[in-house]
């Protein structure tokens, strides 16, 4: 350990809390949190502790990232003492499980090292200009005292300030309480040199923390800010919290958020803020987040009601956690004005066209792949696209259609803004997990229609989404935007390191047929060098039911494949406007988006 770590003071039990750590960085530029554990040995935790030993456990995840991360890991240097600063025996009986001898002791000190260096919303990162963590990644917890009290104390380097939503421990510096451990996971920290901005809206506090630099205005970034917030507290009848939290991290290429109960983390890259299509993306990212604190953090499925930090938490639901969440980010920046209704459709369009263009859609459900999060999602290789589907995106889509579905019903006097709000009365105020059975019920109550069959082909289902069906009645349709009159391979490649790597062969497609594979190498197209900027052009040359000659290195062996190329497929959909719109479809579509009907 450091010296820092290694001067241990002694704890007095009068002044301190059962569980209090402390987290230093002396040396940041080792990536290296010193992270030290105060453990008081009442008789209560002697009960829980049997036959004299204590267990100790780190999470294996994070709530909002369905992936086992294995945070144990980056655990180094695991030491014990008791309250004379004598080492005391422990053993590690699995990958993230601690056991403690705490006979004859009033006070244990657990010591250990984390290493930080992977800069996401998920992690944690510490280097000479700042620190950032999440608990899930940091600190230990006691299985069975999950909810006790827990104090945090951070020892920053010289002139470095402190930034988390926890609520500071009176008289004492930097010191902070979470109420109980799944507190404490919700609430990451920054430490370092950051920008602080506080803010109004809806007359609560708010504050936005930035580390790095970057090309956003700040005034139009807090004006935004502002309009995001009121727009989604008028949707649910206000805000469920006194102060919140934006933790903004400009990096060089990073993108995510992670959303947690009054707070969020943010990672958007530093010259992404002028840009408009870019600044657009990072609102959708603010909207999605903050929209998070009810959809989520509060209104969640029975089977996230209470976390289990040490193995995947199942549930088919995260269609409607994240994808109707995801439908939200592009309704929200619209209804506050910072999206114009062009905007808006694009939007929408672009990623109906990113559904519609994966051939996973027709494999695998939506409800499946809510429940395969855990060992699909953020484990992506060169099959992905052909087997799998992401519930951000489907549920994204299922989410628009839906609330099309109610608003035509109902003329608009209904819509899935109706949805949101019984979810939040019925399970979000008092936090209870609702099955899919109940969220099944209330989205049917509130289109007082039975949507068994909605349900089965289109989220248990792998039925093609009947887009016109749903959009017609407000004079709206989906085309193909830009037909392609290049002839369909099946491939896409990448210039990597010097080498035109083939990255995905689409199932059934004519490269797959003529026994072409991801990770191959492309050389050459009919005897002439051909690199992927410069493939699709070449192929135009040529003609459906036409055979090439693609030379590849497969496997380090040369190869010349033989395909035959395929009529042309869509790449592009965009929602258009019917050709002869009817008043009523122009009533549905005002009445929609409270605008005169637009030709697009």
């Amino acid at each position: 350990m450091t010296e820092a770590t290694q001067s241990r003071p002694r704890l007095q039990s009068e002044q301190m809390p059962t569980l209090q750590y402390w987290v230093a960085m002396s040396q940041p530029q080792s990536h290296l949190f010193e992270v030290r554990l105060s453990i008081r040995v009442d008789q209560e935790l002697r009960n829980l502790a049997k036959s004299g030993v204590l267990d100790l456990k780190m999470p294996v995840w994070t709530p909002g990232s369905y992936l086992v991360r294995e945070y144990s890991r980056h655990l180094q240097d695991f030491q014990v003492y008791d309250q004379l600063g004598e080492r005391r025996t422990w053993q590690k009986v699995s990958k993230n499980h601690w056991q403690v001898d705490v006979n004859n002791v009033r006070e244990l000190l657990i010591e250990y090292r984390i290493f930080a260096n992977e800069l996401s919303v998920r992690t944690n990162h510490l280097d000479k200009t700042h620190g950032y963590f999440n608990g899930a990644a940091l600190f230990l917890y006691i299985p069975g005292w999950e909810n006790h009290s827990i104090w945090v104390t951070i020892v920053p380097p010289e002139n470095w300030q402190v930034t988390t939503i926890l609520p500071p421990v009176l008289d004492q510096v930097n010191t902070f309480q979470a109420a109980d451990f799944d507190t404490l996971v919700d609430s990451p920290f920054e430490i370092g040199n950051h920008q602080i901005y506080e803010f109004k809206a809806c007359e609560k506090s708010h504050k936005l923390a930035i580390w790095g630099e970057g090309n956003g205005k700040i005034d139009r970034l807090i004006a935004d800010f502002q309009k995001i917030i009121a727009e989604e507290a008028e949707l649910f009848g206000g805000l469920p919290y006194d102060h919140y939290l934006f933790l903004l991290h400009l990096s060089s290429q990073g993108f995510g958020g992670l959303e947690h109960k009054d707070c969020c983390s943010l990672n958007y890259p530093r010259f992404g803020l002028r840009d408009t299509e870019k600044y657009n993306r990072f609102i959708q990212l603010v909207a999605h987040e903050f929209f998070h604190l009810w959809n989520v953090k509060r209104i969640r499925p029975k089977a996230l009601e209470v976390f289990d930090y040490e193995q995947e938490n199942y549930t088919e639901s995260l269609w409607f956690c994240e994808g109707t969440t995801s439908y939200y980010d592009i309704v929200i920046p619209w209804r506050a004005g910072i999206f114009d209704v062009q905007t808006f459709f694009k939007e929408l369009s672009k990623d109906i066209s990113r559904l519609q263009i994966t051939p996973g859609r027709q494999v695998q459900p939506l409800s499946e792949s809510s429940w395969d999060a855990w060992i699909k999602l953020y484990r992506r290789d060169s099959n992905s696209d052909n087997c799998q589907i992401s519930y951000y995106l489907k549920g994204q889509v299922v989410s628009f259609l839906l609330d099309l579905l109610i608003r035509e019903r109902h003329r608009n006097r209904r819509s899935l803004d109706d949805v949101m709000r019984r979810m939040w009365e019925e399970f979000g105020r008092l936090e209870i997990g609702y099955t899919p059975e109940q969220l099944k019920q209330v989205i049917e109550s509130v289109a007082e229609t039975d949507l068994t069959d909605f349900f089965e082909r289109y989220i248990y289902g792998t039925e093609e989404l009947p887009f016109n069906e749903f959009l017609e009645p407000f004079g709206l349709r989906l085309k193909v935007e830009k037909p392609d009159s290049t002839p369909f391979l099946g491939l896409q490649v990448a210039s990597d390191s010097g080498r035109e790597v083939i990255k995905f062969v689409e199932v059934g497609s004519p490269a797959q047929l003529a026994g072409i594979d991801a990770e191959d190498e492309l050389l050459a197209l009919n005897g002439f060098r051909v690199n992927a900027q410069q493939l699709s052009d070449r192929l135009k040359d040529y003609n459906p039911g036409d055979r090439v000659e693609l030379t590849i290195f497969h496997q380090d062996q040369l190869q010349t494949c033989s395909v035959i190329l395929a009529e042309p497929r869509p790449t592009s959909y965009k929602i258009a406007s019917v050709k002869d719109p009817s008043p009523q479809n122009q009533r549905n579509f005002s009445g929609w988006l409270g605008c005169p009907y637009h030709k697009l």
